[in-house]
């Protein structure tokens, strides 16, 4: 008994040739391959932008992966910022002493620490742990086709698993934020009023010469905007890993360098805008 099948209908002829053509122009300019890579980054994060606002939150993904950024990035964001931040107050003080004004320290270390040490340290913390691990988990998850099958039973990896996470990195950086402030401050308290002679109620006194709300508040909107880029940089790149485990691993190393070098051209951005609000 046979049975009837339909026949294949032919690949469309165009189809294959129109591949071949566009792979051999972006080798032939590999400016094509960066706007490539930039339209895919563009249409992530727009998604990630329009999935916040979607019901159904993952409330549960949210809390364990900001429990987990949060644990392995608070012993590394304190033993990074101690050490940079007194070598920062360190040669500020330097100065004031040539000048005799090392009792000014704690100004410029407010104006320091606050401002910038702050938000940067924190989120490269973030960025080199967090992003990381994240790049590292939706990669192995890409490679067994686990995405794929998720996306057939008709759920959104993006908001599924990129949304959370990103949100989960831009809090626990702006938690962090404060945490390496506290520390920044502290430490160069110790070291400008025991090794640099500083007096220690001026230092106190003198931490709000050069700081005000706004810093606060520029240093918080830091903070979160280089902890979203973290984030979402490490997802993209994760939802776009292929070759394998050594993709995988490539991206996480494309992870470490893209993050860093959004966190200072977004950090250029906003302290040129916040300079001319409030200079």
């Amino acid at each position: 008994m046979s049975i009837a099948t339909e026949p294949r209908r032919p690949p469309s002829p165009s189809a294959e040739p129109e591949c071949d053509v566009y792979r051999a122009l972006r080798r032939a300019n590999p400016m094509l391959g960066i706007l490539d890579e930039l339209g895919g980054f563009y249409a992530t994060s727009l998604e990630t932008v329009k999935g916040i606002f979607r019901r159904d939150f993952q409330w549960r993904e949210f809390l364990e992966q900001a429990w987990f950024i949060s644990s392995v990035a608070i012993v590394p964001t304190i033993l990074v910022s101690l050490p940079l931040c007194v070598i920062v107050i360190f040669e500020l003080n330097q100065l004031l002493i040539e000048i005799g004004a090392v009792d000014l320290a704690g100004a410029g270390a407010g104006l320091a620490v606050v401002r910038e040490i702050g938000p940067i340290v924190s989120v490269l913390v973030v960025a080199g742990a967090g992003a990381t691990a994240m790049c590292a988990d939706l990669g192995s998850r890409k490679i067994r086709e686990e995405l794929d099958a998720m996306m057939v039973l008709s759920v959104n990896p993006i908001h599924r698993l990129v949304v959370p996470r990103v949100l989960a990195s831009t809090v626990v950086a702006v938690l962090l934020n404060g945490l390496v402030t506290i520390t920044g401050l502290i430490g160069g308290f110790v070291f400008s009023v025991f090794v640099q002679g500083a007096t220690p109620g001026l230092y106190i006194s003198n931490l709000t010469l050069l700081v005000g709300f706004p810093d606060f508040i520029s240093a918080i909107i830091k903070a979160a905007v280089f902890g979203f880029l973290a984030g979402l940089v490490g997802c993209h790149l994760g939802l776009n890993a292929k070759g394998g485990p050594k993709g995988v691993g490539d991206a996480v190393n494309q992870t470490v360098v893209f993050s860093f070098l959004l966190l200072f051209v977004a950090n250029t951005v906003i302290t040129t805008i916040f300079l001319e609000l409030f200079s």
